[in-house]
């Protein structure tokens, strides 16, 4: 029987199971709140300066958008997910608690690892993602062209890739795999090191892009080759899939917020981010579309790019130093910190964050990345719009839950209490109300979603509508699906009136 610390509270004799906290999971001490707002800049910094935003600002080009359609598309789209991202940081900072363990005020003690493991799923799609790039970047500017013209080289017909691919995206996850051994304190010095050199090196790049395209004006002379009937489901798309980049982010940024010395520094170290982001997407923008007039043809992947570009062993250097640190930045902190924590939450005394690290990056080989971002279309349409469907109805939730239904106050004991008595139970520690919203909000989007992947031929075109907007969808209608049946419960045993949790301390004392 694991063991337990019992108080009474509010009436409640309440037992804290050691089998939900784990030394990953426990609430964290306001003395070890230690990241300052310019510490949390930093990792933002870190996060958006990456290959996938790169990516994704070049597959606006790509799909007809000029570079000022661009860069609004983006923009907006951040500032957007801004609001949720600072909305969800709340709860870490002022209880110190992660992801997994916020999921329980509104999904109830067992319910929270059903969200839990949708959003590891996502992670593990993009991290998949993330270590295909720096792999691909070990393959296309390390190896002697001698050995990628060999056998090795060519792709399999079952697998996609060929073996020599494989073998650097391995190495590549085992690179990362051994930074996050070293622990996370040094994934901190790297984010904060390694930021003003991203910062140089797509400097140098738009530099280039510059110089060789003979100025801003060729550089920015790629015109929009959508009309406006084409525009508005290119736009409405894109805007969905630019907020969802960082949507998975939003729903567990209370694992970083969680160690913010105060609200006010998570609040301003994220002001920044749609900043970063829009400065970003304008590099990523003007050097795509000087791609256009360099080689004749849009390279949006900057590893193709430097590919083509060749040159000195020093121009190798470069690109493989910044392509590794802009991947490894942002794939530790955003795509392996949710699973890991996610799998320690299932069962604390069988994994270790670093176990669960290695299995996250196991999980990753089965989306095929390399499938993924084989085409704007799939990047876009298929994996990012497709992955909002089950994150935005999730956050709609959450937010929900804790600003409306709770009014921000939680009793962080019973988030770690099994109690059939505790606020966090409901019915056998699920709390029906929310997983009827996520089934209610979902089932609307699947139509889309297998049409958009080619599984049916066609659907009703208000199916497609709702797919193309499904962040706005499920985030607006899992709101206020969520409320309501919450009031309808109100009066049901499984409901506790937040203001009877109004004298608890934000922190508890027996984690």
């Amino acid at each position: 029987m694991a063991d337990s610390n019992r108080r009474e509270e509010n009436g409640f004799s309440l037992k804290t199971d050691s089998r939900l906290i784990g030394n990953d999971l426990r609430s964290v001490p306001a003395a070890f709140r230690t990241l300052f707002w310019y510490d949390i800049a930093g990792l933002w910094v870190g996060m958006v300066v990456c290959v996938p935003s790169y990516y994704m600002a070049g597959s606006l080009i790509d799909l007809g958008m000029s570079w000022w359609q661009g860069i609004a598309t983006i923009v907006c789209g951040n500032t957007i997910i801004l609001i949720p991202l600072i909305l969800n940081g709340h709860p870490g900072a002022r209880y110190g608690i992660s992801f997994p363990i916020l999921l329980r005020s509104a999904f109830g003690i067992q319910g929270a690892y059903v969200p839990a493991l949708f959003r590891a799923l996502v992670a593990c799609g993009w991290c998949g993602i993330e270590t295909w790039i720096g792999g691909q970047a070990i393959f296309l500017l390390l190896l002697p062209s001698s050995l990628k013209l060999s056998w090795y080289a060519q792709p399999l017909s079952w697998l996609g890739i060929s073996v020599l691919e494989f073998c650097c995206f391995l190495l590549f996850l085992l690179v990362q795999l051994g930074i996050l051994w070293k622990g996370m304190d040094r994934i901190k010095s790297l984010e904060k090191y390694s930021a003003p050199l991203l910062i140089l090196m797509v400097a140098c790049l738009f530099f280039w892009a510059y110089c060789k395209a003979g100025g801003f004006g060729e550089m920015l002379s790629t015109p929009s080759r959508l009309n406006p009937n084409q525009f508005w489901p290119v736009f409405l798309s894109s805007l969905t899939a630019s907020i969802t980049t960082w949507s998975g982010l939003g729903l567990n940024i209370s694992d970083f917020t969680r160690f913010a010395s105060s609200q006010f520094d998570q609040i301003v170290g994220q002001l920044g981010m749609p900043i970063f982001m829009g400065l970003f997407t304008f590099s990523g923008l003007a050097i795509t579309s000087s791609t256009a007039v360099i080689y004749g043809r849009v390279i949006s992947n900057p590893v193709e790019l430097f590919d083509e570009i060749g040159g000195s062993t020093l121009t190798v250097v470069i690109a493989i130093l910044g392509i590794s640190l802009a991947t490894i930045t942002t794939n530790i902190p955003a795509n392996f910190v949710a699973p890991a924590n996610a799998l320690v939450s299932f069962s604390p005394s069988t994994f270790s964050f670093l176990g669960a690290a290695a299995l996250t990056g196991l999980f990753s080989m089965a989306f095929q990345p390399w499938k993924i971002i084989q085409s704007s279309e799939n990047f876009i349409y298929t994996w990012l719009v497709g992955s909002s469907i089950i994150l935005s109805p999730i956050m709609g939730i959450m937010l929900t839950d804790y600003y409306i239904i709770r009014r921000m106050v939680l009793d962080v004991n019973a988030l770690y209490s099994d109690s059939t008595q505790g606020p966090y139970y409901y019915v056998g520690g699920y709390n029906i109300a929310a997983f009827s919203t996520l089934i209610i909000c979902v089932a609307p989007t699947v139509p889309g979603l297998l049409h958009k992947t080619g599984i049916i031929a066609s659907t009703s075109e208000a199916f497609l509508a709702i797919y193309d907007n499904a962040w706005f969808f499920g985030i607006f209608s899992a709101s206020i699906i969520y409320w309501l049946l919450s009031q309808w419960r109100r009066n049901s045993k499984a409901w506790v009136d937040p203001s009877m949790l109004e004298s608890l301390q934000p922190t508890t004392s027996i984690l």
